[in-house]
């Protein structure tokens, strides 16, 4: 059995989570299985992510000619930098989450 820890105060949502109780409860089948299924689409967002960013990599690498102006280099060099800090972030969270989800001991 796994039990999910998270706390709100941890992630600093914990204003957004008033009135919840703190008792814990089982997730029924259906529950688990939306969980699952949002959980999946995000890794596909994420691996399409990852193909874009093979796409572009490619382009940059590649002998073909690229000709920008001043600013849209400095565009795409923030907007680079905003994917980072959120991926960045993203992974720091996930690594919080997959703390939060520990395996509790049987009960006998």
């Amino acid at each position: 059995m796994y039990e999910i820890i998270a706390t709100p105060e941890e992630y600093q949502i914990d204003h957004l989570i008033n009135g919840t109780d703190n008792a814990n409860i089982d997730l029924t089948r259906e529950e688990r299985d939306k969980w699952a299924k949002q959980i999946v689409q995000f890794s596909e967002r994420l691996a399409d992510f990852a193909q874009k960013a093979d796409l572009f990599s490619s382009l940059l690498a590649s002998e073909e000619k690229i000709s920008a102006t001043p600013a849209s280099l400095k565009t795409l060099k923030i907007q680079l930098f905003m994917i980072n800090d959120a991926l960045n972030s993203a992974l720091d969270i996930a690594d919080m989450m997959e703390n939060d989800m520990i395996k509790t001991p049987q009960e006998a």
